[in-house]
């Protein structure tokens, strides 16, 4: 195991590292409250301000029952059910929105806007993740070996044209570029119109997304009166399990340079000499099946 020596004492990397991620967990709770604190305060003081002025407009109504109606929407909210607009408002159980659903699920993301209410549903979504998942990362890994592969030959064609050393940077850069704007610029452009969002909350939507954290507060096609709502969800569910090969694929690398950057990579064992690593049979062996 990696160490470091500082005035006399041997501190490991793993123990300096969850030092690092305990402090950065503080940090963003600090920054996080202050931000976001006064906005919920001044929001749930306006709510109980609504409900006062709508019991003074309505005498007919008292306060339990108001209450016992905001709990019937606030049921139906998260059953999936939108409380606005009438009945004809289209359904979260179609095909389109299943197929949607169903990538939320093998993703990881699960945005928490809508989840099976039966039995049998509940039950076959567990069993549908525990094999979907494993199914989705490995899908999701080959797929990365697939864009490293096409990366490797990008950095080869750019051999002749720059210096050795500026070689992997550029083709880096271009890679990130090209998946940035396929991926982070372009869709938050089709969000905004579509759902009525500024780009920012698209943007914004996109990354939660494709980190799979899904808070589920902004979720595309949530409460749309569209009859392209299905097709729309579908074309995004396919967007989500594309982009996400591509940001593990930009993850990935990012940790490989911080591991880099604090040595945690393991030294080459003797035995280890002479002979191609795991990692290159690995890599030779998914470059010969892409290429066949």
């Amino acid at each position: 195991m990696a160490q470091l020596r500082v005035t006399g004492a041997k501190f490991s990397w793993t123990t300096l590292l969850a030092l690092s991620q305990f402090i950065y967990l503080l940090l963003g709770a600090t920054v996080f409250q202050q931000l976001e604190r006064e906005a919920e305060s001044n929001n749930r003081n306006n709510f109980q301000l609504e409900k006062l002025y709508f019991l003074a407009n309505y005498t007919c109504l008292d306060g339990p029952a108001l209450e016992t109606f905001v709990k019937v929407i606030l049921d139906a909210w998260e059953n999936g059910v939108n409380p606005s607009g009438n009945s004809t408002n289209p359904s979260n159980w179609d095909f389109g929105s299943s197929f949607f659903f169903a990538g939320t699920v093998v993703t990881t993301i699960g945005y928490g806007n809508l989840s099976p209410t039966t039995f049998q549903g509940q039950v076959f979504c567990v069993f549908y993740a525990l094999c979907g998942i494993p199914l989705n990362l490995a899908f999701l890994n080959q797929l990365s070996k697939c864009l490293a592969f096409h990366l490797g030959r990008l950095e080869h064609n750019m051999v002749s044209m720059v210096p050795h050393k500026c070689m992997e940077v550029l083709a880096v850069s271009v890679f990130l570029l090209m998946g940035s704007v396929l991926f982070l610029i372009f869709p938050p452009i089709i969000f905004s119109y579509v759902e009525g969002w500024s780009y920012g909350e698209g943007f914004y939507y996109a990354f939660i997304t494709l980190s799979t954290i899904g808070f589920g507060d902004f979720v595309v096609g949530n409460g749309q009166d569209r009859q392209n709502v299905s097709v729309y969800r579908s074309l995004t569910a396919v967007w989500i399990i594309f982009a996400l090969a591509w940001l593990a694929l930009l993850l990935n690398m990012g940790a490989r340079i911080m591991e880099h950057f604090l040595g945690l990579k393991k030294p080459a064992t003797s035995g280890d000499e002479g002979r191609p690593s795991a990692r290159k049979q690995e890599e030779g062996l998914s470059q010969r099946a892409i290429q066949q």
